[in-house]
């Protein structure tokens, strides 16, 4: 199951699986790219099934499992998380942050807890969580996101240590800038000299490679990078990064 399924890393993640003979449950929003993604995924002999729905629903959840109640999930990608508030957090509404919070947080945990139960007896699956580079310091205009990000590698790094006994792999695939169609819709401008970008397919590639290395592997050969978000000075670490970003984009 992968949610987030039809476009970028979450179709690469689908016809990569579908290749290698498994069949899957493709959730996201809109129906065209969906569709899209699961014909592609048939046509390398998989039997797919579509669910089309906001996860930001109240009821996104339990749609998705009753469309699943038949079928054993082995596997769940939670390829869903985005920024959808970018505003500076004094000058954006609190319902707007938390649905950055409720897509980042709220269905990952409702739906790697649903899923996550029916593996423990079967003693056997895995997980693995879609993360960012950007959780691991403070940012302008990332205050919810940057959090929730942050969240998610601790969460990962928690369920890893307690299910890694009971033969569920947990993994968090950090990514660093994709080019994907949604980075692209934000305004991303991969062209920017010196912008280190990986391509969905790659990040794909390295997840599913290193799913059974967890808990947390970080995609495109942005470790050094990673670490640097680390250390006990986190005022020059947050003033540093952002100083590199804001002269990367040239303003400054």
């Amino acid at each position: 199951m992968i949610a987030g399924g039809s476009e970028g890393v979450g179709a690469e993640f689908a016809a990569q699986l579908a290749a290698d003979g498994f069949n899957l449950v493709l959730i996201a929003r809109k129906p065209g790219p969906l569709e899209e993604t699961a014909d592609r995924c048939r046509g390398l002999g998989a039997d797919v099934r579509t669910v089309s729905v906001d996860l930001l629903d109240p009821d996104a959840v339990s749609q998705i499992t009753a469309a699943t109640d038949d079928v054993e999930v082995g596997l769940l990608i939670y390829n869903a998380g985005a920024n959808t508030c970018s505003e500076l957090f004094l000058d954006g509404e609190l319902a707007d942050f938390g649905r950055v919070i409720d897509l980042n947080m709220t269905r990952m945990l409702e739906l790697v807890q649903h899923y996550a139960r029916l593996m423990r007896p079967r003693g056997r699956g895995g997980i693995l969580l879609v993360g960012s580079m950007v959780g691991a310091h403070g940012s302008m205009r990332h205050s919810v996101y940057a959090g929730v990000k942050a969240f998610g590698r601790l969460f990962a790094e928690s369920l890893w240590l307690e299910l890694r006994e009971q033969g569920i792999d947990v993994l968090e695939l950090v990514l660093g800038v994709t080019r994907t169609p949604a980075m692209a819709r934000v305004g991303l401008n991969f062209d920017v000299p010196g912008l280190k970008v990986s391509e969905p397919a790659d990040v794909a590639r390295e997840g599913l490679a290193n799913l059974a290395n967890g808990p947390v592997f970080i995609a495109g050969g942005n470790a050094d990078a990673v670490h640097q978000g680390s250390g006990p000075d986190r005022a020059g670490i947050v003033l540093g990064a952002h100083r590199r970003i804001q002269k990367l984009l040239g303003r400054q």
